[in-house]
This record gives structure tokens, sequence and C-alpha cells, in this order.
């Protein structure tokens, strides 16, 4: 494959697993049943596994690496932290409004993960 067609897959990936997210988080929110639908439980695994995987050969093939990258470097500490919140959002919150927040967070550090992508800064805002 080529990196074009990597590049296709890795933002599939990102917009699957985005919108999988968003609408997890709902879901959570309304307390649906839909959360323990087995599907609703694999399904993020293999998109995520997808998305990691494409964004990894991606960086390899483009010869690019978060030690000399700080756009990438802080790329993948907001990935982190997108996780985290993601987590809480999803299984660890508290309470609902804990939820709600934190899923609210996680959709700002992703939007900030997107335009620091886009951008190739660490800080998207500047170029905007």
């Amino acid at each position: 494959m080529n990196s074009t067609t990597i590049k296709a897959l890795h933002l599939s990936s990102v917009a699957l697993s985005y919108s999988l997210f968003f609408m997890r988080g709902i879901w959570v929110l309304r307390a649906s049943p839909v959360m323990q639908q087995r599907w609703v439980k694999i399904a993020p695994h293999i998109i995520d596994t997808v998305l990691l995987s494409s964004a990894i050969t991606l960086a390899v093939m483009l010869g690019i690496s978060p030690l000399t990258s700080n756009w990438l470097a802080a790329k993948i500490i907001a990935l982190l932290l997108y996780i985290v919140l993601g987590s809480f959002a999803l299984k660890r919150g508290k309470t609902q409004r804990a939820k709600l927040i934190y899923w609210l967070a996680a959709q700002a550090v992703f939007f900030y993960i997107v335009l620091t992508a886009w951008t190739h800064d660490p800080m998207p805002w500047r170029a905007l």
C-alpha cells in the first residue's frame, strides 16, 4: 500500500472512531441499553486498532518521528489525554454530570488533535 491509501484508511478510521465515541457518549448519558450490545463493546477496539496501526505505518512510511516533530509529539500526548477522558466519560465517571463534562472535554481534545494534525503545529490556533 502507498502512503495515500494508508492516509485514507487513517482518516476514515478517525471519522469512524469519533462518530462511535460521540454516539456512545449520548447512549451513556441517556443510559441506553444499546451500550450493552456486543457490537458496541467490540467495534471501538477494532476501529481504534486500525486507526493506531495506520498512524504508525504512515509515520514510518513518511519518516516522521515524535522525537523530531513537535506536532506529532503533541498529538500523541493529546491522544493519551483523550483516551483517559473518554474512559471517564464512558465508564469511570461517578455521576452523569461528571460523564458529560469528561465527554465534552474529550471532544475538545479530539478537535485539538485534528487541528494539530492538519496544521502540523502543536499550537494550531496560530495557523488559523
